[in-house]
């Protein structure tokens, strides 16, 4: 069977995928980011396992290159069938030419795309059939550039796992299904963040070589190409493989078994999680999780959370006290990890102005993230919701009009907005916000003026918190209280931020740089604010919107989930070290709790100020769910799967006792089934309620 014989390029592409998958997981073993040790099981797993993941994956990857070899032939050029086939082609392409095609119906670039595909292979067709003598030599150059795509997506999906890996920690997942939908935006940091130019010319360098190779290898098939029988073993073959895969795949992806959470993304395939992660972009949670009668489950909220009823109606907040209607501002700071934060151990200086302002705030010392993305960690601060599986609320179509931070203070008659140093459609977030209540100002309401330096994020902090000055003293002249909602946006890769405001290079592109280039934002917000009239009767809440990274050594690193969290209002607020866990999605109706707010709520956040808070935080991924409660941190994982640890201090010595955040994660001999249960109630209530449409205004 030639498809499957030495010089067939089939086989050589599949050995060079082969190849380039060993190569992968070499370096990803190695790189700085996978911080643990591998046992010998987990070498052998990582390499064997790995490589039939590979074969399988390559057999199902591959189907358009075998259609592409099965059509090669001679035959289809003798007469008559070649004028018939050319023929029918100058029909099919007229067809769409005509503007009343298929195609035009749906519409977009559809068209266009079609006419320029049939356009392009009924010119080569033809060329092909007029031109016998140089028929060999337009086919070899059609081939080559066959080989090269392919051998380029070979070697660019490599590049991209690496640069993902170096990002995240992890395969795949969530994360690069939702970049394809931002193109243009991750394309952008791309460039701006890495050598372009010399890494693009190294994979072409590399494409090139690679596909001269194959091409020298395999030109005899071309030569003596296989034979109408030949074509329909080889395809029944081809087929048995293709089917084997679909069913093997699965069974190998269970063999992902390993304590070690690095193990097991080194051991599977990526464009496998990346399927994964497409076809499970929305969660249901009854379906793949561990679930309880849902009696059962609103009877343990209803113990949990004081006043939540069984019909999950809105329940009462009440305060003896005068309300206090003072101007609130959020400030939500991408990417601030706890860590880098001096009172956490930082060595750095890269956030002196934070640093001083923990110590004239409420400083929440043992706060956790809900998530590891931004769009999580506005979910969390402005519905105050535990984390539900799949993609945050903010992302979904039945997005607006829910219960949310702005509800309440709309009750209050407060003047509510958005500012983002971006463009707002990204992450759905204009869509979000603006569905909410919230007047939205970003990038795209800037003058050109009032931008002195941005990258593919947006304009840089600096230039944002001129303008959120600018809109807080306009909201000011009205005489109603304001609530502004600022999210930060310098924090980011590349990590290009204007030059000469701090001492770390602005060409370096470093998360130092970035980090503090942020910290030195807010010390120019801050100082701008101090002017203003306003700023005596405002309460200010600053809050990292999630951690810088979120990979480990752990399916749900707890330091990677610590961030630092501050309420500020000089005269207001005592300056206080509150030391009990807190989730981000307390902080907002612990804010309520400062004003004397009365209002009806339907958060599952707590103010953890109140003597009946009970400490415990929410840490999920897209997929596994966390709750932390009594030392133990208990994780929801699809197939009904439930695991559990127990968090073992791993103390530093150069951070005090209210800022330790590493924890060995040991497993449970025993299950504590009471922890398991308050889980379930947590996540599965909160899925039930935004999927029976119970979390509306």
């Amino acid at each position: 069977m030639q498809l499957f014989k030495k010089h067939s390029p089939f086989i050589h592409l599949a050995l060079f995928y082969f190849f380039v998958g060993i190569i992968t997981r070499l370096v990803l073993l190695f790189h700085p980011i996978t911080q643990t040790n591998f046992s010998f099981i987990d070498v052998v797993k990582i390499f064997s396992l790995g490589f039939l993941f590979d074969v399988f994956i390559f057999i199902i990857t591959s189907f358009f290159l075998w259609i592409y070899l099965l059509f090669l032939s001679n035959s289809k050029f003798q007469k008559p069938w070649g004028y018939i086939v050319f023929g029918l082609m100058i029909l099919l392409l007229l067809y769409l030419l005509s503007g009343k095609s298929i195609l035009h119906e749906y519409g977009g670039s559809l068209p266009e795309i079609g006419i320029a595909l049939v356009s392009l292979k009924t010119i080569l067709f033809g060329l092909m059939l007029f031109l016998p003598k140089d028929r060999s030599n337009i086919r070899l150059i059609l081939y080559s550039i066959t080989i090269f795509i392919f051998v380029l997506i070979i070697i660019q999906n490599a590049i991209s796992e690496y640069f993902f890996w170096n990002e995240f920690g992890v395969r795949y997942n969530f994360i690069a299904v939702d970049y394809l939908v931002y193109t243009n935006e991750v394309i952008k940091n791309i460039m701006e963040s890495y050598p372009i130019i010399p890494l693009f010319t190294g994979v072409g360098l590399a494409t090139l070589f690679v596909t001269f190779i194959i091409v020298k290898r395999s030109k005899a098939f071309l030569n003596k190409l296989p034979s109408f029988t030949e074509k329909i073993k080889s395809t029944l073959l081809y087929s048995l493989f293709f089917v084997a895969s679909v069913f093997l795949i699965p069974f190998l992806s269970k063999q992902e078994t390993s304590h070690n959470v690095f193990a097991n993304e080194l051991q599977s395939n990526g464009m496998y999680r990346f399927y994964l992660a497409f076809m499970n972009s929305e969660l249901d949670y009854d379906k793949f999780y561990k679930t309880l009668p849902s009696e059962k489950t609103f009877a343990i909220i209803k113990q949990l959370i004081p006043g939540f009823s069984q019909n999950y109606s809105a329940r009462t907040i009440s305060s003896t006290n005068p309300e206090n209607k003072k101007n609130v501002v959020l400030i939500t700071i991408e990417s601030l990890s706890a860590d880098f934060l001096k009172t956490y151990g930082n060595e750095q200086n890269i956030t002196p102005f934070l640093d001083s302002l923990a110590n004239q705030s409420l400083q929440f010392s043992n706060l956790y993230a809900v998530g590891n993305r931004t769009i999580r960690g506005l979910e969390a601060v402005t519905l105050c919701l535990p984390p539900t599986a799949g993609e945050s609320v903010v992302k979904r179509k039945d997005n607006k009009n829910k219960f949310s931070t702005a509800s309440i203070f709309k009750t209050k008659g407060y003047q509510i907005n958005f500012l983002y140093g971006g463009d707002a459609y990204f992450d759905n977030m204009e869509d979000f916000f603006g569905g909410n209540g919230y007047k939205i100002t970003d990038k795209k309401t800037l003058k050109p003026e009032e931008i002195t330096f941005s990258n593919v994020w947006g304009v840089c902090d600096g230039d944002m918190a001129k303008k959120a000055i600018q809109v807080m003293n306009e909201a000011s002249k009205t005489g109603k209280p304001f609530f502004n909602h600022w999210m930060t946006v310098s924090n980011h890769r590349p990590f290009t931020y204007p030059d000469g405001k701090i001492d770390i290079d602005a060409h370096s592109k470093s998360r130092e740089g970035g980090v503090k280039y942020t910290d030195y934002a807010l010390k120019q917000f801050f100082e701008m604010a101090k002017k203003q009239s306003w700023f005596k009767n405002t309460v200010f809440v600053i809050v990292a919107d999630h951690c810088a990274s979120s990979s480990g050594k752990t399916q749900l690193p707890l330091d990677k989930y610590r961030i630092p969290a501050l309420i500020y209002s000089p005269g207001f607020i005592q300056p206080a070290v509150y030391n009990k866990m807190v989730s981000q999605i307390d902080l907002m109706p612990t804010l309520f709790g400062l004003l004397n707010f009365n209002y009806k709520t339907k958060f599952f956040g707590q103010d953890v100020l109140k003597t009946d808070y009970q400490p415990r935080a929410f840490i999920a991924t897209y997929q596994d769910l966390g709750l932390l409660k009594d030392n133990v941190l208990t994780i929801l994982s699809p197939k009904q799967k439930v695991k559990q640890f127990y968090l073992k201090l791993d103390p530093r010595d150069n951070v005090g006792t209210d800022f330790q955040i590493h924890y060995e994660q040991i497993p449970l001999k025993k299950e504590n089934s009471k922890l398991v249960i308050e889980t379930i109630s947590y996540y599965q209530t909160a899925s039930s309620v935004l999927k029976n449409k119970k979390y509306e205004k």
